[in-house]
């Protein structure tokens, strides 16, 4: 039975969601926002700015509550580790967000608008 907790523990550990700080960007390539004018990228900015922090607490709320279930699964009982597991879609979305952040960025400074999205700096970029 203890060996039995122990593997339900290394699972549900390594089913965690990770940080949102933590996910990198997916590529995305500038080349889709070359026709933009600074403008259009000012407002393309601000969409996905919205979207990734949305996306981001989401992320963190998940993070915090696999933290919950594994605290209850070695504390209390061990099948709370089955309700370990992250979310896979919403890590995949925000890094496709960070990724949108940098390709927008970088056809910013191709054009010279000066947009730059502020707050810590995706890892990668």
């Amino acid at each position: 039975m203890r060996n039995l907790g122990i593997v339900a523990l290394c699972a549900a550990l390594g089913g965690c969601a990770s940080s949102a700080a933590d996910i990198s960007p997916a590529y995305v390539s500038p080349v889709a926002y070359q026709s933009y004018t600074c403008q259009q990228l000012a407002m393309e900015a601000q969409a996905i700015s919205t979207r990734a922090t949305t996306l981001s607490g989401a992320q963190d709320k998940q993070r915090t509550n696999d933290g919950l279930a594994t605290a209850a699964a070695v504390v209390i009982f061990w099948p709370a580790a089955f309700f370990v597991g992250g979310d896979k879609q919403t890590a995949a979305e925000l890094a496709q967000m960070k990724g949108q952040m940098v390709a927008v960025e970088q056809a910013s400074n191709a054009k010279k608008c000066g947009i730059q999205f502020q707050g810590p700096r995706p890892p990668g970029t």
